[in-house]
């Protein structure tokens, strides 16, 4: 391992000997142009050390703001509920691709399609009633365990700057996490789906000025129907993975950026 040369001209010497890339070589020259005369290199590192030695302690939690006698929130085994949160994801994501290959989105008939495929996964599928116990106990358990994550987070006071952005990220998350809930409850169009459906739809007409917009846009009209079943499948199946999936990944890649809030 070739030691970094001091002087400008040994600098220019040590970059031809490495094996870079074009851009490489035009970004290495430009910074140690700059940092012969500005010493940019220095200032970076000692910025990047006090930054780490300011932030990687949490600030004042609630706990300790209100003089709470009761550190129930700073119990280690709940810094791992963002792990098992993604845990509960991928199994929910890999068991419900594989009820997809078995299930229709069709509220036709009596009863309807997507019901008799639901009973046919159920009662007569090798391993079908195992998978869907398994995609939607894995789903309660991840509504469970993001809810205990962000009460966490907050009653340690991990949500504060410089992990304020984080902060939103995780509240989106918590948003779609329940929405994505939501629109599963509905694809086995049995009774308790076809009523959870029509108390969405109410909600959705009862906001201010754009509740039939917003009615039809979410279920398709102003009643419960194979429009709302077709929507609920896309927003399920095609639309909410890849949110989620994305905003998962900026989440965790934040954390690793900055550095798990250790409790004091």
């Amino acid at each position: 391992m070739s030691v970094k040369p001091q002087d400008e001209f040994d600098r220019k010497a040590w970059l031809q000997e490495q094996d870079l890339t074009h851009l490489e070589t035009i970004y290495l020259k430009i910074l140690i142009y700059f940092d012969t005369r500005f010493r940019l290199v220095d200032y970076l590192e000692m910025m990047e050390s006090l930054y780490y030695k300011a932030n990687l302690q949490m600030p004042k939690s609630h706990t300790e703001q209100y003089n709470l006698d009761n550190k129930f929130w700073y119990w280690y085994p709940l810094y791992s509920l963002g792990l098992l949160t993604l845990l509960a994801y991928i199994v929910a994501a890999v068991s419900g691709a594989l009820l997809g290959l078995y299930y229709a989105p069709s509220a036709e008939g009596d009863p309807s399609t997507a019901y008799s495929q639901m009973i046919f996964i159920m009662d007569e599928l090798d391993f079908g009633l195992m998978l869907r116990s398994i995609h939607r106990w894995a789903a309660q358990f991840m509504v469970a365990a993001v809810f205990l994550h962000m009460l966490r987070v907050y009653f340690t006071g991990a949500y504060k700057e410089p992990r304020e952005l984080n902060w939103v990220i995780g509240v989106i998350l918590l948003i779609l996490t329940i929405a994505f809930g939501y629109t599963g409850y509905l694809l086995p169009w049995n009774q308790l789906s076809m009523w959870a459906g029509q108390i969405g739809l109410e909600m959705a007409l009862a906001s201010p000025l754009i509740g039939e917009w917003l009615a039809q846009l979410m279920f398709g009209g102003f009643e419960v129907g194979q429009p709302a079943l077709m929507r609920m499948y896309i927003v399920h199946v095609f639309l909410f993975p890849f949110i989620v999936t994305g905003l998962i990944i900026v989440h965790i890649g934040i954390v690793w950026m900055q550095g798990i809030a250790e409790p004091h």
